[in-house]
């Protein structure tokens, strides 16, 4: 009898009962349940690592959900994350029309170019909303033309080549996409990813993501580098479900174009690392 009567003022020491609501650690608890106490957690041992396969062990943390009937449990693992497209080399290795981007002055937008190595089979879906993450690495080359030569850029004069990717809907021939799945434009756009081809206005708009730039000169004839660059980005957008296609833009600009010709950048010329992966939340 005195054991049970001790066991009964230590739970009473830590656990109060308060109009209907339970407080532990505290004489006046806030909600049904309230936990007091700075480093005070809740463990529940159906949801650990021995008891839950979709725990995900050491070093992680794994995120609780509730379910329809107001239980805590752990969304399915295999459910969260999904590599949806990883490729050593997205884009087709050529050097002709598909893929040129010709210098400008301050242009005002991006040029589409590329077509990816599979063709209309490239593409992958996305069975619900999610963040979707893409981390690319594109290749370029880039050449002036004089005579109809092609050769060296040498004039010293600062260029800047920019990148970035889009989605296009189904296949790379589907339509541009703009907007979120939220309404909102992708990365505060529309921006121009194809322009016309004497540069003066927007053919075509999209959601255009992980913009990168980076400065080219030359003055070297014979030795100076021309191809094998990369730009390298990545960059989160929130998709609806659907069928997609990357895609990829650019632009090469000059301050002065003088005294060169014409100037063209060639882009996935190389290799092009890209990754698409899909955060499911809901």
């Amino acid at each position: 009898m005195s054991m049970k009567i001790r066991s009964t003022i230590i739970l009473l020491s830590v656990c109060n009962v308060l109009a209907g609501q339970v407080g532990i650690n505290t004489n006046n608890p806030e909600q049904a349940v309230h936990v007091a106490g700075e480093n005070e957690t809740v463990r529940i041992e159906g949801l650990d690592v021995i008891n839950n396969m979709n725990n995900l062990g050491n070093g992680l943390t794994t995120r609780v959900y509730v379910d329809r009937n107001g239980d805590l449990i752990l969304g399915a693992s295999s459910e969260k994350l999904e590599i949806l497209v990883d490729y050593e080399n997205y884009l087709e290795d050529v050097e002709n029309d598909t893929n040129r981007i010709d210098q400008a002055n301050d242009p005002i937008g991006f040029t589409t170019a590329g077509i990816p190595i599979d063709g209309l089979m490239t593409s992958f879906t996305l069975t619900k909303t999610a963040i979707v993450e893409v981390n690319y690495s594109v290749s370029w080359s880039i050449y002036k033309t004089e005579g109809g030569s092609l050769g060296r850029v040498e004039d010293e004069h600062i260029r800047v080549v920019k990148t970035g990717l889009y989605f296009r809907k189904d296949n790379y021939l589907g339509a541009a996409v703009v907007f979120d799945v939220d309404g909102n434009a992708i990365n505060d756009g529309p921006w121009c990813i194809k322009m016309n081809a004497s540069g003066n206005y927007c053919q075509e708009e999209g959601g255009l993501l992980a913009i990168d730039g980076q400065f080219y000169n030359n003055a070297e004839n014979n030795n100076g580098e021309y191809e094998n660059f990369h730009n390298t980005g990545s960059d989160y957008v929130k998709l609806e479900p659907g069928t997609y296609c990357v895609m990829f833009s650019a632009k090469l600009e000059v301050e002065d174009p003088g005294g060169t010709g014409d100037v063209k950048m060639y882009l996935g010329s190389g290799n092009d690392d890209l990754q698409v992966i899909a955060h499911y939340y809901d």
